[in-house]
């Protein structure tokens, strides 16, 4: 496993100047298809694809293979939580694929 952290000013036009730390770990070995990530609050997962369902479809079945593998949850308890607490966020609608991520607040969850 390796890490880093990044500090880099972020400025657009209609932005509010900022400067975020983001920390960044491969796990080379972990068997992810998708990207994970987690912030104070949630964690994530994001899809890539085209079309959109399928971006979706994508960040929902890596956030279920996380719920099994990091927070004990067979399929179906992971299935039901998604139902109940998932917020999706869409962060690409142009061409050539769209990204969805699928997020779950770490409040309704206890890592193993």
């Amino acid at each position: 496993m390796s890490s880093a952290l990044f500090r880099r000013p972020c400025t657009s036009p209609t932005a509010i100047p900022s400067s975020p730390t983001v920390r960044l770990t491969v796990e080379k070995k972990a068997g992810l298809v998708w990207p994970r990530g987690e912030t104070a609050e949630d964690i994530f997962t994001i899809g890539n694809a085209r079309p959109l369902d399928q971006a979706l479809q994508h960040a929902t079945s890596e956030m279920l293979n996380w719920l099994a593998a990091d927070y004990g949850l067979d399929r179906t308890a992971a299935s039901h939580l998604l139902g109940q607490v998932v917020r999706y966020d869409v962060g690409n609608v142009f061409d050539p694929a769209y990204t969805m991520a699928c997020r779950v607040a770490k409040k309704w969850l206890v890592r193993r």
